[in-house]
């Protein structure tokens, strides 16, 4: 067992300064050639990028059996799941807009037993079949007391890239960032049945900072 480095932790994720600053040189260039509707057509797609790629600071909430949201966005789906073990499971997927903050966290404290990367389309992220069949990276977790829980980066339409800094063995803290999906996106948790969902379909959260589920007596 290892102790995690919490990653990224500055407030612009550094990945966008080399994206943001190809589209500075455009801008300036078509500023040269005297094209100012370019320039500025540019210039504002820098800008959008470091948004993007913007990492606010959260405050988790403070009771420890609350799960919190591991990205951004709008509540998918809550549903009973079954997982590869055959066992029943509650899942809560949230979908990630080219708006949200797109730095993934820890929604419980644990320890990563493994990870599988799996999947090859990069379909809408709110079809259906993008939980199966796009690229995906899943960290299957437990926490000290032996609970078991999941949660799985997958990629969307416009999202190519899934960046995951945890290692199998890492102890996460939870709230505590570990990775970030590029350009639009959906992030699941699955956790063991009896975990109360404390949100529904359509609703607005925070990675870090929402509370999803409550374990309650299954801690």
């Amino acid at each position: 067992m290892t102790a995690f480095r919490e990653r990224p932790v500055e407030r612009i994720v550094p990945d966008a300064w080399a994206f943001a600053g190809g589209l500075v040189g455009v801008a300036l260039l078509f500023t040269l050639f005297g094209w100012a509707l370019l320039a500025w057509l540019a210039a504002g797609l820098a800008g959008f990028v470091v948004a993007f790629f913007r990492n606010p600071e959260r405050s988790l909430p403070a009771d420890e059996r609350c799960v919190v949201a591991p990205a951004d966005g709008w509540v998918l789906d809550v549903s009973e799941v079954e997982t590869g073990e055959g066992q029943k499971a509650l899942r809560i997927g949230i979908f990630l807009s080219v708006l949200d903050v797109h730095v993934n966290r820890m929604p419980l404290a644990g320890r990563i037993l493994a990870i599988e990367r799996n999947g090859s389309q990069f379909l809408n992220a709110m079809n259906p079949r993008a939980e199966h069949e796009n690229v995906r990276c899943t960290l299957r977790c437990e926490t000290d007391s032996g609970l078991p829980f999941q949660v799985t980066q997958i990629t969307g339409l416009i999202a190519r890239r899934i960046v995951c800094h945890a290692q199998v063995g890492d102890e996460i803290p939870r709230g505590a960032r570990y990775g970030l999906i590029r350009f639009g996106s959906r992030t699941d948790v699955v956790l063991p049945l009896g975990a109360v969902p404390l949100v529904a379909r359509g609703a607005r959260v925070h990675g870090g900072s929402t509370a999803l589920a409550w374990l309650g007596d299954l801690t």
